[in-house]
């Protein structure tokens, strides 16, 4: 089923509770990184990092948003499905959002580091079954600056840490 394209205000807001989310990951010491799951315009699951708090890492914000998704349809398939999300999707999450066949993804920030939808590599061209369409940018700056002030936080303590042991 093709859906309209959202508006930016719709955008946005979805974008919104995205951050909200990656906030919450930020204050348990977290990435902050957050992910929504979109079906017929209404949210129908969320996700945040959690690699720190259960030691694993396979606890992305996209994929603990897939698994709550998947669960509350009763199937894999999220072909009707949208995913927001505050970080470009690094290889794993990419493959995740290919294998659930959700339809389109939504970011904020690009990841030069570990991208895999166009800042180092963009798995949604290659020879997949499966092709999400891509938007960028929703929310950018937000996005970007919510990352921004985590690593220059976790480098003045990793500083503190480092003169302390001195």
């Amino acid at each position: 089923m093709k859906e309209r394209d959202r508006s930016l205000e719709e955008n946005e807001r979805f974008m919104k509770r995205a951050l909200k989310l990656a906030e919450k990951s930020d204050s348990e010491g977290e990435v902050p990184v957050g992910a929504v799951i979109v079906k017929d315009g209404e949210i129908i699951a969320v996700g945040r990092n959690k690699r720190e708090k259960k030691k694993n890492a396979l606890f992305h914000a996209e994929i603990e948003a897939i698994n709550k998704a998947c669960k509350k349809l009763g199937q894999w398939r999220l072909l009707d499905c949208d995913i927001y999300v505050t970080l470009e999707p690094c290889p794993m999450c990419a493959g995740a959002i290919i294998n659930s066949r959700i339809r389109k993804v939504y970011f904020g920030a690009k990841d030069p580091k570990a991208g895999a939808c166009g800042s180092v590599v963009n798995l949604f061209d290659l020879e997949f079954n499966h092709k999400p369409e891509l938007k960028f940018g929703i929310l950018e700056e937000d996005c970007s600056e919510m990352l921004r002030k985590f690593f220059k936080k976790l480098r003045k303590r990793s500083c503190k840490v480092k003169q302390n042991m001195l």
